[in-house]
Formats: structure tokens, sequence, C-alpha cells
């Protein structure tokens, strides 16, 4: 497959309230910004909001084109957070962003009373690892806002995604839930141009599944979206090279250069600066 006439096949925008999103000239990079005491990789760093604004100052210098801000951890084990707590952990950043934001923000949530918070507060967009069906007011909230939104797969729960993972077709099952969710989002009001897909690597799939998605990503993109991928750290790096988080910066790399290859528009990073110029020499040599 020729992955540079593959991945422009997709309509190569992105609209997330007034903003338009160029992805025909770059792969963006959304940076993530955890606002929580026990995220895999920076849980209990951000929790400071002068720490957090730094923090997303920084980025945005780097060359982030996106913010994430969470304050659930949905990493594997996970405990949920109820809906008062998450929204005092984001508020106050929420609130700061809102007046002064060097680039889009985009609030990763599972609550629509969260998510309508964050778009009071300015927010772009919602990224729902539950693809809008944790809460049935989230897809409302987003299609009255215009607000962009990540449908994201996974299986299972926080708590039990990754006890047993099994499919039967990897590629298959995953894309069919996503042409289901992108049917059911659009029925409930939101615009095609606003949404984004993510085969939710590390939730609810082992590390050959992982593999398997980042090696077949273009197998997504007759969905007909731009293709979002969250690989940034994750454990199945850790598994694969024996590191811990902090050491994952290599591996990460490798896995973001492959999915830019086989055709991903956005990745989801927490190190903007290097994977930047990987992503951007990876999609260089995907129109070589």
């Amino acid at each position: 497959m020729n992955l540079h006439v593959a991945a422009e096949k997709v309509a190569p925008e992105f609209f997330a309230r007034d903003i338009r999103f160029p992805l025909d000239s770059k792969v963006l990079i959304m940076g993530v910004l955890n606002v929580t005491p026990d995220s895999f990789s920076d849980g209990g760093h951000y929790v400071d909001p002068a720490k957090a604004l730094d923090h997303v100052q920084r980025m945005a210098e780097e060359g982030a084109d996106i913010i994430d801000v969470g304050g659930e951890s949905t990493r594997p084990g996970a405990a949920p957070v109820d809906e008062e707590e998450e929204m005092k952990r984001l508020k106050p950043i929420l609130q700061v962003l809102g007046r002064r934001n060097p680039v889009p923000i985009s609030v990763d949530t599972r609550k629509a009373a969260v998510a309508q918070l964050a778009l009071d507060c300015g927010a772009a967009m919602v990224n729902d690892v539950s693809a809008l069906r944790d809460d049935p007011e989230m897809g409302r909230v987003v299609a009255e806002a215009g607000a962009g939104v990540v449908l994201m797969h996974r299986q299972g729960d926080s708590r039990t995604m990754q006890q047993a993972p099994s499919y039967r077709d990897v590629i298959g099952e995953i894309k069919q839930f996503l042409t289901e969710r992108l049917s059911a989002a659009c029925e409930q009001g939101i615009k095609s141009r606003n949404i984004l897909l993510d085969p939710g690597v590390g939730f609810g799939k082992n590390v050959s599944h992982n593999l398997t998605i980042i090696n077949r990503l273009d197998q997504f993109l007759n969905l007909g979206r731009p293709l979002i991928i969250g690989i940034s750290k994750k454990s199945f790096i850790g598994q694969i090279l024996e590191k811990p988080v902090e050491e994952r910066y290599m591996g990460t790399g490798a896995a973001v250069a492959v999915a830019v290859l086989r055709g991903a528009h956005l990745i989801r990073v927490h190190d903007v600066a290097l994977m930047r110029d990987v992503a951007k020499m990876a999609k260089a040599l995907r129109e070589a």
C-alpha cells in the first residue's frame, strides 16, 4: 500500500469548535498533562497548578499543537475518580488556561459534566476513552459545543482491561467498534469533521495486540476519519525492552515512527520535543 496516498484519502481536516487543524501539512502533536496523583508516567508531578501551567507553556514552546489535560488516571488497574474530585483537580488549571492558553486545550474525561466545565473554560475538544459510552450525556455536550472529540477503543474498563484481553481478530474487531461509535456519534449530532478515531493501544490489549495495531494502522484509514494514537512510554514498550517508564524514550520513538509511517495523523505523547522530531522525520519518509 502507498501509505502517503492512503493517508491523504482521509479528509485532511479536523475541526474543534472554530479551530481548523491542518492535518495535510504535518503530523500533529498532542502533549499530555495529567493533573493526577497516580498516572503511570507523570502522576503527582503537576497537581500544583503553577507547575502544571509551566509544563503547558514548555510543551507549547516545544511544538505541541494540542494539550490534553486529564484529572482521572485511565492506566490499567486505576480506580475510578468521582465527578466532584475530577472537577476539583481540573478546575484551577482549566480556568487559567481558558484565559491564556498557548495552544488549543483538550480534556481527557469520560464524564459529561467534566467535559462541560472544560468547554465552558475554553477547551476545544474532548478525549473520551469510552467513546461516549460511559456517560449518556457526553454526545450531547460535545455536539452542542461544536467541540472536537476522540473516540477510542477500549476492551473492558481500567480496573479489569489488562487481566486477560482476548480477540479473534484484533484489527477487525476494533475496526467494527470504531465504525459503530462513529455512527453513534453522528447520530447524536456530532459532525464527522469534529471526530478523531483512536484504536486504543494499551486499553485491553496485550503486547502482541499492540504491535499488530501499530504495524497495521493503515487498515483503519478507510474509516474516513483522521487517526490519533497514544503509545508514549506504555507498558508494552517496557515489557519488550525490559525498561522502566523513565527509560522508554527510544522505544516510544520507534513506535511513533512506525505509527506515522502507517498513516497516523496525530500522536499523543509526554515528550513533545523528542517525538515532534520523530514524527516529522517519519512523515517525510512516508511521503518520499
